[in-house]
């Protein structure tokens, strides 16, 4: 029974954090909602101490926020902290993309057609989780190729605070970023125009700081 070991206690912090970063982002635990350690242990079938751990990792990233034997709850959608948070992402991207567009394979870039593909029909079925996720999948792959791993954490870490607002406009009617965009930036790939390359990028990401103007 060699193979069958305790889980280790990272990884179960890390579910906990995940699964609650999550709905947070979904709007399923809504802002201004109270979240007690104890109830989200139960519902994800953790202990308490892993939901702890993630709780403060939260209120780290702004998420959440806490005051001490009072309170820990989900933090308003502050148009501030978003447009902060989209400067610092699209910084990070536009770094991405001019390390990655000279290192892409066919396959890359493949990879970014058919995310994109998957983005048009999503917003086109008015599939926000579906949108936001191929969305994700193809700027990743330039985060990947890219190799920098401060860049693929800073990007990790403030994409949320951005997610969340971009979820509750496209849940209300609002405009999606276009596929059109996304076109634009996998043809200047797939030719190497670097340069071309990261202005897309960054005009992709300064519509999210519009987005965080119009609240």
């Amino acid at each position: 029974m060699e193979s069958i070991r305790p889980v280790r206690r990272t990884l179960l912090r890390d579910r906990a954090y995940e699964a609650i970063r999550d709905a947070i982002v979904a709007g399923e635990i809504e802002p201004g909602a109270v979240v007690r350690d104890a109830d989200l242990a139960e519902r994800l079938g953790l202990s308490r101490a892993p939901v702890r751990e993630a709780f403060s990792r939260l209120v780290d990233e702004g998420l959440l926020e806490s005051k001490p034997q009072s309170y820990t709850r989900v933090t308003p959608v502050d148009a501030a902290d978003v447009r902060d948070a989209a400067a610092v992402v699209g910084a990070m991207h536009e770094l991405a993309t001019r390390v990655a567009v000279p290192r892409l394979l066919d396959a890359d870039v493949q990879a970014m057609r058919a995310a994109n593909e998957r983005f048009a029909a999503a917003v086109d079925s008015g599939d926000v989780e579906g949108a936001l996720r191929a969305d994700d999948e193809l700027h990743d792959v330039l985060v990947r190729v890219a190799g920098n791993h401060a860049a693929a954490a800073t990007v990790a870490r403030y994409t949320p605070l951005v997610r969340r607002l971009e979820r509750h406009r496209f849940g209300e009617g609002g405009n999606c970023r276009s596929a059109g965009l996304h076109e634009q930036l996998i043809d200047a790939c797939a030719a190497g125009r670097v340069d071309e390359a990261v202005r897309v990028t960054a005009e992709i990401w300064r519509t999210l700081a519009d987005l965080a103007d119009g609240d």
